[in-house]
Formats: structure tokens, C-alpha cells, sequence
């Protein structure tokens, strides 16, 4: 499982013109689903989500998670997060897990960030095109994986 976090004053994600989650403070989550991919890493990454340390302290330095800033979770599926880049000119999706088997784990993940972490935790829609809009702050991008 991969997650692409960005820090965020605000994002949102539509569907058809319809705005489906959003967010202020927070993280943006792109979340890439790999097979295999299970309880242990949904487990894993949900922790790292809400502890992974972004946010300025008083200092000035990033030393305080979401879950000490109580900022919203935007998370949002996306299989090419996990394609194969690795030769050629075109993404191979070998490497990405099946659309039933992603779904269902980013499902868990999705429940598991909602029962940890008190803030809103929104997403997109699984497997729709959406239009994801953000303003990054600072900027600040991570890729994390379980």
C-alpha cells in the first residue's frame, strides 16, 4: 500500500460536478492499493496517516501529526499511485491490485481512519473520475508505504 500525502489548508474532490469530500486543515491521501495488500498494512498505514509527523510545533519544526493537530483526512483511491513505471514509456497496472480487492481495502482503511481519528475523515469515490483540488501548504509531499 502507498499513500502520496500532501499537507493542506484545504482540498475537496468531485464527482460529476458534485463536490463528494473535502476538507480544510488537514492531509490529502492518494492512496495506491497493492495485491496482497491486507489487515497489516491497512493497520499499518492508518497509523502512519494520523502519526506521521507534518505540522510545525511552536518552533517552527515538523514535530506534530494530524491526530495532535485534530485536522481532517482527505482520502482519495488512486490505482496509478501503484503502476509500474520502472521501463518504457507507457505504466504497466500488473503491479496495482485488482478494482474488487483495492476497493475492499481501502474500505477497511477508509473505516479504520474513521474510527481512530475524531476529525472529518472524507474521501472520494472509488473508481469514479474525480477532480481533486488542493492547495498544498508549504509545500509539503510525502510518499508513504506499508
Amino acid at each position: 500500500m502507498l499513500a502520496l500525502i500532501q499537507r493542506v489548508s484545504h482540498a475537496a474532490v468531485t464527482v460529476d460536478g458534485e463536490t463528494v469530500g473535502a476538507i480544510g486543515p488537514g492531509l490529502l491521501a492518494l492512496v495506491g492499493i497493492e495485491p496482497g495488500d491486507g489487515a497489516d498494512q491497512v493497520a499499518r498505514m492508518a497509523g502512519r496517516l494520523l502519526g506521521y509527523r507534518v505540522f510545525a510545533d511552536d518552533a517552527g519544526r515538523m514535530n506534530r501529526s494530524l491526530a495532535d493537530t485534530g485536522g481532517g483526512l482527505l482520502l482519495v483511491s488512486q490505482f496509478t499511485l501503484a503502476a509500474d513505471t520502472r521501463s518504457g514509456m507507457r505504466p504497466g497496472f500488473s503491479t496495482a491490485a485488482p478494482p474488487d480487492e483495492a476497493e475492499a481495502v481501502f474500505s477497511r482503511l477508509l473505516a479504520e481512519c474513521r474510527t481512530r481519528h475524531p476529525a472529518p475523515v472524507e474521501t472520494g469515490r472509488f473508481g469514479a473520475h474525480m477532480a481533486v483540488s488542493l492547495t498544498n501548504d508549504g509545500p509539503v509531499t510525502f510518499l508513504l508505504k506499508a
